[in-house]
């Protein structure tokens, strides 16, 4: 009888082993699907927080119409081109009477210039902004030229001629930078330049939109 008990016992003790190791695999097993679940559907209150405690990673935060257009706007002027050229550019001053040699007055500049385009993004307005869910769509503002210069040390008069009847006109070769500034500005217009800014800005906000958590961006 005593041997029968012993063996009754062990018995029993070995199901309750199995029972416990079955226990704890189950238990596993459903951590792990919650977890899973968590980290799938993490995406706003107390999920995002279940989540990224339960993950170690930070929880994904897509941020209200606001809150995006306020940080848009932070870039500001976005300077997305920068165009740069040299240009040869001829000034003169002419006598009616006399002939160039005796009255005249002729500049020769050879001109280095720089021509910067970009997104003015502080004229974003919140109409320009939709999201639904995690998509969003971004109208930005037209694309314009910033600035557009000489650049003083690479900008240089190669030649200049004066007649032997009058001097050099002190205002010539100022006229002569306005004239080469304003030719830069037009051969990066003529170049595309608003057109390659426009492609610049779409694509630094859209890299910038995935970052903050949306799935589907459009930029126009």
């Amino acid at each position: 009888m005593d041997a029968t008990s012993n063996s009754y016992t062990r018995g029993r003790s070995g199901i309750r082993w199995v029972a416990a190791v079955l226990l704890i695999l189950l238990g596993a097993g459903l951590g792990a699907v919650l977890l899973g679940v968590f980290a799938h559907n993490a995406q706003q209150g107390v999920w995002d927080h279940l989540a990224s405690l339960a993950t170690g990673r930070s929880k994904t935060e897509y941020r209200s119409q606001p809150s995006v257009v306020e940080k848009i706007q932070q870039l500001r002027r976005l300077e997305t081109v920068v165009y740069t050229m040299d240009k040869v550019v001829e000034g003169d001053r002419e006598s009616l009477i006399l002939p160039d040699f005796l009255a005249g007055d002729k500049l020769l500049l050879v001109a280095h210039g720089e021509v910067v385009a970009g997104i003015d993004l502080g004229g974003l307005r919140p109409s320009d902004v939709a999201i639904t869910g995690r998509k969003i769509h971004v109208h930005l503002p037209a694309a314009q030229v910033f600035t557009s210069r000489l650049d003083s040390a690479q900008t240089r008069v190669y030649s200049r001629t004066t007649g032997l009847l009058v001097s050099a006109d002190s205002n010539l070769e100022s006229e002569v930078r306005q004239k080469a500034e304003q030719q830069i500005r037009e051969s990066a217009l003529a170049d595309g330049i608003l057109d390659k800014a426009t492609q610049n800005a779409r694509s630094t906000i859209h890299s910038m939109l995935l970052s903050l958590g949306f799935d589907a961006v459009e930029v126009d």
